[in-house]
């Protein structure tokens, strides 16, 4: 979720009134269900449960899902709730696709969403004041489309692997190099070329700068990493700026859609994964 927060009586009020109230005026978010504040809410009141089997497409149970905990890299989780549908349009946010396509789709969600908090707030690309709003993000480990992308570049050690592998196997080291060549156009095939924009749309601490980017924005902008409590961070750090004069708007909220082996597989060698029901807040929790 993202929030526009300002001072109460003016965007623009220089660092004097650092001492005046502040407000939320302006909310967004993107959920599992629930594209916006109002559907959020109704889930709330009809205790809607949105944890459902993990789709194949973001992650293979066939390939990480084992029932006990202490088999080794699986893990015992099954279930999550995730968000369907979201669509990113290059072409009308006059996105490069090559940039586009070398980000992580992180990125793209916490762009759209605070562009909708601004929106909710009564400003707009034009309108918005650009000298004193920051942005703060929350986020940890950008997504697992960074770290899926960051294999291309292992190939070396994949073609070494390969190598030390097919020796035993006595074929002519010709057959071998023709594998070895479709082996590698086969593996890159699913990761984007790296160009410049891939370091930047790979990086947690680059979610900020591309929306202050968009917006032009000159109050300062960086991602917070609180792990679990991020977004709670990045209110709170866009509070405190308010507070003291630093600011006078702030787009702050978090992002969070990874799925990947590192955290689930992880996470299950915690024993921070539940088994069964979520009880969130719950003393069985």
């Amino acid at each position: 979720m993202n929030r526009s927060l300002s001072n109460k009586t003016n965007p623009s009020l220089p660092k004097d009134a650092s001492r005046n109230p502040i407000a939320v005026i302006g909310l967004s978010c993107r959920y599992p269900g629930a594209r916006n504040p109002r559907q959020l809410w109704e889930n709330i009141l009809a205790r809607r449960r949105e944890f459902r089997r993990i789709p194949k497409q973001r992650l293979s149970l066939d390939d990480y899902y084992h029932p006990d905990p202490h088999y080794p890299d699986m893990t015992y989780a099954r279930q999550a709730a995730v968000i369907d549908g979201f669509d990113f349009n290059w072409q009308d946010w006059r996105i490069p696709y090559r940039t586009f396509r070398s980000t992580d789709t992180a990125h793209w969600l916490a762009l759209e969403v605070a562009l909708k908090a601004i929106g909710d707030a009564g400003f707009d690309r034009d309108t918005i004041p650009h000298d004193r709003t920051g942005v703060i993000v929350g986020n940890t480990l950008t997504g697992e489309q960074t770290r899926s992308n960051t294999m291309r570049l292992r190939w070396p050690y994949l073609r070494r692997a390969f190598r030390a592998a097919i020796r035993t196997e006595n074929l002519s080291e010709t057959l071998v190099d023709e594998i070895e060549t479709r082996l590698e156009s086969y593996y890159k095939s699913v990761f984007p070329a790296v160009n410049e924009d891939t370091l930047a749309g790979g990086l947690s601490n680059t979610l900020a700068g591309r929306i202050c980017n968009y917006l032009d924005l000159y109050g300062g902008g960086y991602t917070v990493d609180g792990a679990c409590s991020s977004s709670l961070l990045a209110v709170a750090t866009a509070a405190s700026g308010l507070m003291n004069g630093d600011l006078g708007l702030a787009v702050a909220g978090g992002v969070d859609i990874s799925l990947d082996p590192l955290e689930l597989v992880g996470f299950a060698k915690t024993g921070a994964l539940s088994h069964d029901e979520m009880r969130v807040y719950d003393q069985q929790g």
